[in-house]
Parts: structure tokens; sequence; C-alpha cells
């Protein structure tokens, strides 16, 4: 109990710099936030653009659909809030040197550059994709019950635990290419794949970004909970089982890429 005191002592402190950095560049906050909610927008058009030449792709309905794309957008922006900017930052830790200062930090190395910076505008743009998906159920109409929201939420816990996982481990390839920035922006790309139907892929496609790069389970899965269109629950127990995977795998990347690791200065 002491030790978990300790870490939410820590981590407010890190909430209240990434706060005062926030405010110091209160322009650049609200820029990225208009920007982030015209990519939104623009996502939505296509679908609506989309869905005038089809009613159906696979079994989804436009509405549908639409939920996916807020649930997909949802999952981003908290994984953004949170992890994106450390994940990506790793790399220059490295090449500067200053991760020799974390790592004598009496804290644990991870937690501390998993989450020194807190990305406030995600929870923001989060807010309108929650905004999104209670418009779009409504016009279904669909009216979940208390448990599909929480499996909802549940799952899409996971959904961003394999995203961090997944992004983590990419970032430590820094360790040997000391810069590593150009992948873990390349796999950040990947997620729009998350924002189409499953059914839309077929073949090997289907095959790799559902269990080699599992976005496709991120989204689709926690939606298809809430809207009731999930038959049998094997791919819930496949999207939980690949978040346990994806953090022990980025967690033993992590500390073979620590014993390469002598420092900037060596």
């Amino acid at each position: 109990m002491r030790v978990l005191k300790r870490y939410l002592t820590i981590y407010a402190a890190l909430w209240k710099n990434s706060v005062t950095r926030e405010m110091i560049f209160k322009g650049n906050f609200l820029l990225w936030i208009l920007v982030e909610l015209l990519w939104f927008g623009l996502q939505l058009s296509f679908i609506a653009v989309l869905y005038r030449h089809t009613d159906h792709i696979g079994s989804w309905t436009k509405w549908q659909v639409v939920v996916l794309i807020g649930a997909s957008h949802f999952i981003q922006q908290i994984f953004q809030a949170f992890f994106l900017i450390n994940c990506a930052n790793l790399s220059e830790l490295v090449r500067t040197g200053k991760l020799d200062f974390l790592l004598l930090l009496p804290v644990n190395t991870r937690f501390v550059i998993s989450l020194r910076q807190v990305d406030l505008g995600g929870f923001i743009n989060a807010a309108s994709a929650v905004g999104v998906m209670v418009y779009a159920a409504r016009q279904i109409p669909l009216t979940p019950s208390f448990l599909q929201v929480l499996g909802f939420a549940i799952l899409c816990l996971a959904g961003i635990i394999i995203h961090y996982s997944l992004m983590f481990l990419l970032a430590t390839i820094s360790f040997w290419t000391v810069r590593a920035q150009g992948i873990v922006w390349g796999y950040y790309n990947l997620f729009q794949i998350a924002r189409m139907p499953d059914e839309a892929f077929k073949g090997l496609f289907r095959a790799v970004f559902t269990f080699a790069l599992p976005v496709l389970l991120v989204s689709n899965v926690p939606v298809r909970v809430l809207i009731d269109k999930i038959g049998n629950p094997w791919p819930m127990g496949l999207l939980l089982g690949m978040s346990v995977v994806c953090f022990i795998v980025s967690e033993w990347g992590w500390r073979a890429s620590l014993r390469r690791y002598t420092s900037a200065s060596s």
C-alpha cells in the first residue's frame, strides 16, 4: 500500500508538470485539439459518402460503423493522452543520454518513461468521440445494458494496453538504431485500420492485423460487445489474451534493451 501511494504521488507530480506545460503553450494546445477534431470529422464524412453507395459493409450498418469509428477514436485519444509522446520520446532519451538520469531515480524506470508527460488534449478529443458514439447509438437505436458498457470499457482498456505495449516495444529499437521515431509513428498510422469493420478485410491481411498486429481487434471487439454483434466469447478472450501477451513481450524487449544500453557518455 505504501508503494502504491508513493507511485500515485509521483504520478500526481507528473500531471502537475504536464498541466503547467500545456498552459504555457495554450495556442498550441488549442490548435492540436482543433486539428484532431477536424480529422475526426473527415473520418465521419468519409463514412457518410461511403454509405450513399451501399447499405452495409459486411453486416455493419451505417450507424454501427459510426459507433466503431467513435470507439476507435476514443481508444486512440486515451492512448495518446497517456502514452504516445512518451513512447515517441524514448529514442531521444537514448540518443541524448537523458535516460541515464532516469535510470538513477529510485522508481521503476519504465513507469517514469511511459507516463512522464500527459497530453491533456487527448481527453477532450476522447470526450468528443463518446458524444459521437452516444448520438449514433440513439440513431440505431441502441440501449446497451450495464454489463455491455462494462465489457466495452474493459475491452477498450485491453486495446489501449496492446497499443501501448507494441509501440513501447518498437520504441526500444532505438537502443540498437538510436533513432526509432519513424518506426513508432509508422505503427501509429496503422491505427487508421482499426476504424474499419473487420468484415471488410479478408485472407492474409485480416490474419496479420488480427494476430500479428491486432489493430482490428482493438476497436471491433469492444464495439461488437456494445452493439450485441458478438456471437461467441472467443474474440473477447483473444483480445484480453493478446493484451497480456503484448505487455509481457514488451517487458522482455525492454529488459533486453537495457542490458545492451551503455549510456551516451560511454
